[in-house]
């Protein structure tokens, strides 16, 4: 039974897309892609237009390619669209990874609170628990890589990876 990672921010067009084919890239690379089933979604619907989410924005596009991220099949971003979180989804998934403190309390009001403990910030696997800040307001999209990636990796360790 893979491990089930939905990682959430609050539009889904930066950041938690970012985070989700970062990941996903990281465990192709490392042969664990079939441990995972990997997915991200936004707070709010304010990149939901009707039922069509928008695309990853393109800075954060730019930043993965930049990175080599998706050039497989499993790491093709392309076809991504903004999705919202659903009450349904926190018992879908086994950890609800945010990049904030805002998204974790707006995520618990959708779902209804996490009795299971599955939400947390990326970030705080890592040696410096902290928010993600918003590459969408910073225009800093680097540093959301390098702040990610310290999240990510630090959580692969935590899972045993």
């Amino acid at each position: 039974m893979p491990i089930k990672v939905l990682f959430i921010c609050h539009g889904n067009i930066c950041r938690s897309p970012m985070a989700e084919f970062m990941f996903k890239d990281m465990v192709e690379k490392r042969g664990i892609k079939d441990d995972f089933y990997i997915a991200s979604a936004a707070t709010s619907t304010e990149e939901i237009w009707g039922d069509v989410g928008n695309p990853v924005y393109p800075p954060a596009k730019e930043e993965l390619r930049r990175r080599g991220i998706g050039k497989t099949d499993y790491t093709d971003f392309s076809k991504k669209r903004a999705v919202q979180v659903t009450r349904s989804d926190y018992d879908k998934y086994d950890y609800i990874l945010c990049a904030e403190n805002t998204n974790i309390r707006n995520t618990m009001r959708i779902t209804g609170g996490d009795p299971d403990g599955k939400i947390k910030r990326i970030l705080d696997f890592s040696d410096r628990p902290r928010d993600i800040a918003d590459p969408w307001y910073t225009g800093i999209f680097d540093a959301t890589y390098r702040d990610l990636k310290e999240g990510l990796e630090a959580f692969l360790q935590y899972l045993g990876y």
